[in-house]
């Protein structure tokens, strides 16, 4: 469980972050939430799904099949750190081990202080201050992405909103047989309603357009072809 500290130059002065991946990190999930900002860059990786919860819908990237499949780490074993395979991983991943607050009306940078990507010698890793305490390159790198993550969730409610207004959520089931004759079974997830999609009228698709929505939906439909190549990497060992 996350044990998030506010981040300042005094107390954190000397942190160096590993920025590898693996499941020693926790990276060894089979989904990680994505906002819309990202759908271009995730569609041409990851299939897109939604997931209901307890105050709506969130956009997921599918990363395996299975609790915690990651078919997309590169590690070696359990212990190691090592890579991504793929060009695009999305930013709910990449801030780790950072969050962002809110205190008032000023967003502020937390740190997981119980994270492992924080276990690492004087020179490892990546430093987070300067020496004088100054936001080394790779803090502000994360200071952007936390942003975007934050107006980005802000911004999901809105087209969700939408997706629902237009009916164009539906739930379905992913089912398959592997090539060692083991089944996969998703449920409780959502995708667009192509039939839907394709039935809307023009003042629909031009509301959905202007407002910035017709492309994440369209790269969401995109997506799902990424199914096949999940199967394959899964096939693959």
């Amino acid at each position: 469980m996350a044990k998030p500290v506010l981040l300042n130059n005094i107390t954190h002065q000397h942190l160096r972050v590993r920025t590898g991946y693996g499941a020693a990190f926790g990276d060894d999930q089979m989904a990680a939430p994505i906002v819309a900002a990202e759908f271009r860059q995730v569609q041409a990786h990851y299939p897109i799904v939604f997931r209901a919860t307890d105050s709506g819908f969130e956009a997921l990237a599918l990363f395996g099949l299975a609790a915690g499949e990651n078919l997309f780490l590169t590690d070696a074993d359990a212990n190691a750190e090592g890579g991504w395979d793929a060009d695009y991983v999305p930013l709910a991943v990449r801030r780790q081990p950072f969050l962002i607050g809110v205190s008032g009306q000023e967003l502020t940078v937390h740190v997981d202080q119980d994270s492992a990507r924080l276990r690492c010698g004087p020179a490892e890793g990546q430093a987070v201050f300067l020496e004088e305490g100054s936001p080394a390159p790779y803090l502000e790198e994360i200071n952007s992405m936390l942003f975007t993550l934050h107006e980005g969730m802000l911004a999901m409610a809105d087209f969700i909103a939408a997706l629902q207004a237009h009916a164009l959520l539906e739930p379905f089931t992913f089912e398959v047989e592997l090539a060692d004759g083991s089944e996969r079974r998703l449920g409780g997830l959502y995708t667009i309603n192509e039939e839907v999609l394709a039935a809307l009228d023009a003042t629909a698709l031009d509301r959905l357009h202007r407002a910035g929505y017709l492309l994440p939906i369209y790269m969401v439909v995109a997506s799902l072809s990424n199914f096949r190549a999940l199967i394959d990497r899964n096939n693959r060992g």
